[in-house]
């Protein structure tokens, strides 16, 4: 179990933190040169962060009490072209089985002292700071952010902006005004202030009971459906429907692997007991530990958040059930997200975990526009990537509209974005499907009239499309008699499905395609670094199907975890990309024991098997391709590894001008669309890699086998 400060890397921590004397001494050593070659002069200053996209429109309330403490905000550097080429290098070789370096993982001391900004630069900078009367935490092992405290007066005097209250749908924020400044001499290495405001992530659940098709009268509905069954996935049914049982007979089961689960919650450690216990998991040896890495860690309380957590608890070690689960908590500071904090403290130890998941969510734009922000993220989960830790994220559950919000938007109004949490080329971006056996009216086929002991009522694996809850899916609008999204979403019926709910997928306007992403057919050559990577069921409900979890905090929504009460079973259900992320993290766990430790960033691997199997964009493998589609059902071949998705969409219903398309000039709903002037869905299933899906859903025996 970690927590507190012990095993963390002093060589670039100020030496208050690891207990020495002098706050602005020396923090450690490093090979690079220095960059910082001219004296600070406060009168010559360049922006260096930005402002909260979220406070622009809002209320402002005025500034806030000169003494206001802004903790824990991060001042973010960069290396230099040299350094980041090299490590840039390094970091591929980790993968490659081929290089000499093949899994020789550094630490957070040896990322930072070879390829860190210099220790001589870092002192200037913190002296800086400290010569303003702000408080220097911390420097991370890479060198790469300085952890600081500041009143508000002190930013104001520092960084030359103010920090404002604002009024934001009802609800108060502080933010800074203007953007962040620096003395010119620093911004050779400084890359920016972070964040000086407190809008927080969304956790990536959908707990909403979404509209379903059966209780209208479409045109061609199958019959049946008034009074339809409600079929839940619970551990054992995924591990039938993606094949995860036939290891636990050769017994990998993850034991000895950590899975870590980030967040900023308190949960109930009896919710996870029960929910172990309900599908038969007690009988493995797997763990459960809640931790507050520190420094800086304060353990937080209970939150809205905690459905999300005590699902992600629960998920990460539900595929591999022999899997020791930890969920690292600390507590949102001021101006940042305590997960976050918690990571860079477990990178910084001595043994930093194997596996990692994040199923929160923030798009690219509202991170920040500049690199401050999102190189926030991608220092971080670099930093994972190096030390051979691999790093799980949700996609997002606004379909191809990652910046509208997913929980009360009815239409899209900011175009085609992605998560900035996912998009980095250091973590997988998880993604998420529904099941087609409801709209094929084949329930029967699939699932069994009941459950067993431990809940499992699915027979096989289950066709596929992408999750979509909105009238612009394709599979819902042909099963209303409907032969196109615009019609249907501006119809009678369709209106009453006006949303954004769905598995998201979108190419980075931030990050290029990286190199392992290429080459894959149906892989676009758009340039940028694409999501989701790989995907898994992630329904809420609308065609009958949604994940169970327990949550029984009457205080938070919760209910109590009786799966035998059917209401009971429909509070503690939900959906989202939330469970794949965790799932996938348990997945990992798989792969981490039978290749015998840890295997760091998964994409490179999981695009060449897809490589393999699906072939390239100039030489497709149309036999695999055809093989290994999702619609064959039970009757996918058996050695495929990814289960292609090729019926349906995610796209949405989208009102305006900003990837819209719509025909009727304003006078209804248009549909999410890459050109404004011609329909081109964002996104359809396709063979191959998709922007719905990614790779497709898994056979996770198949990959754990394949894995070299």
């Amino acid at each position: 179990m970690r927590s507190g400060s012990a095993g963390l890397v002093c060589s670039f921590l100020l030496l208050s933190v690891c207990g020495l004397a002098t706050a602005g001494a020396n923090p450690g050593s490093s090979s690079t040169a220095a960059r910082i070659t001219q004296s600070i002069d406060e009168s010559i200053k360049v922006p260096a962060g930005s402002t909260a996209p979220l406070a622009a429109g809002s209320i402002d309330e005025g500034a806030v009490d000169e003494s206001f403490a802004l903790e824990h905000v991060i001042l973010q550097l960069h290396r230099g072209v040299a350094e980041e080429q090299a490590l840039e290098s390094v970091t591929r070789e980790l993968t490659d089985v081929h290089s000499s370096n093949y899994h020789q993982w550094l630490t957070a001391s040896e990322l930072g002292e070879r390829f860190g900004p210099a220790s001589a630069d870092i002192r200037v900078i913190s002296q800086w700071l400290t010569g303003h009367g702000i408080q220097v935490n911390s420097v991370s092992g890479s060198g790469l952010t300085i952890d600081f405290s500041a009143t508000a007066a002190q930013v104001r005097e520092t960084f030359g902006t103010e920090i404002h209250r604002y009024t934001v749908n009802g609800h108060s924020h502080i933010a800074n005004v203007g953007a962040p400044k620096i003395p010119a001499a620093l911004a050779s290495v400084v890359t920016g202030v972070v964040s000086l405001n407190d809008f927080m992530p969304r956790a990536a659940l959908i707990k909403k009971q979404p509209k379903s098709p059966f209780s209208f009268d479409c045109k061609n509905c199958p019959g049946g459906f008034d009074n339809q069954e409600l079929y839940f996935e619970a551990p054992g049914d995924l591990a039938t429907i993606y094949n995860a049982t036939p290891l636990y007979s050769g017994h990998i089961t993850g034991k000895g692997v950590t899975v870590v689960v980030l967040e900023d919650t308190l949960i109930r450690s009896a919710d996870v007991a029960t929910f172990r216990k309900a599908f038969g998991l007690n009988k493995y040896a797997g763990t459960f530990h809640q931790i507050h890495p520190g420094p800086g860690c304060s353990t937080p309380a209970v939150t809205a958040a905690e459905g999300e957590a005590a699902l992600d608890a629960e998920w990460a070690g539900a595929v591999a059930p022999d899997a020791n689960v930890e969920m690292a908590s600390c507590a949102d500071s001021t101006t940042n997200f305590g997960a976050f904090i918690a990571a860079q403290n477990l990178l910084d130890s001595e043994e930093p975990p194997a596996i990692m998941s994040l199923s929160y969510l923030a798009c690219e734009a509202s991170i920040g526009p500049g690199p401050n922000g999102n190189g926030y993220i991608e220092a971080l989960w670099q930093q994972a990537a190096a030390e051979g830790v691999s790093v799980f994220v949700a996609a997002g559950d606004g379909g191809a509209a990652g910046c509208d919000d997913f929980d009360t938007a009815t239409y899209a109004a900011a175009g085609i974005a992605a998560n900035g949490f996912a998009s980095t080329p250091y973590n997988l971006a998880t993604g998420g499907t529904d099941f087609l056996d409801t709209a094929e009216n084949a329930n029967p086929q699939y699932w069994r009239s009941s459950n067993s002991a431990t809940g499992k009522s699915a027979r096989s694996y289950i066709p596929e499309t992408p999750w979509n809850d909105t009238c612009a899916g394709s599979v819902f609008y042909e099963y209303a008699g409907y032969s196109d999204p615009i019609s249907f979403c501006n119809s009678t019926l369709g209106a009453s499905f006006l949303d954004i709910g769905g598995g998201s997928g979108a190419p980075s306007f931030v990050y290029s395609k990286p190199y392992w992403q290429q080459g894959v057919f149906g892989v676009p050559q758009d340039g940028a670094r694409d999501l989701p990577d790989v995907s898994l069921f992630a329904s809420n409900g609308f065609w009958g199907h949604a994940i169970l979890f327990c949550m029984s905090d009457a205080a938070q929504g919760g209910a109590p975890c009786d799966y035998s009460n059917p209401l009971d079973v429909l509070s503690n259900s939900a959906g989202g990309t939330s469970f794949t992320a965790p799932q996938f993290a348990s997945i990992q766990a798989l792969i981490d024991q039978k290749a015998g430790g840890r295997q760091g960033n998964p994409a490179p691997v999981l695009y060449d098997l897809a490589k393999l199997q699906f072939g390239s964009a100039s030489r497709p493998n149309k036999g695999n391709v055809s093989a290994c589609n999702s619609t064959n059902g039970t009757g996918t071949a058996s050695f495929c590894i990814f289960h292609d998705v090729t019926v349906g969409n995610n796209d949405v219903p989208c009102y305006g001008t900003v990837n819209c398309y719509d025909p009727l000039g304003g006078a209804g709903y248009g549909v999410l669309s890459v050109s404004d002037s011609t329909l081109q869905i964002a996104y359809p299933s396709t063979p191959g890699w998709d922007f719905a899906t990614g790779l497709g859903s898994v056979n996770i025996s198949n990959l754990v086998w394949a894995w070299p």
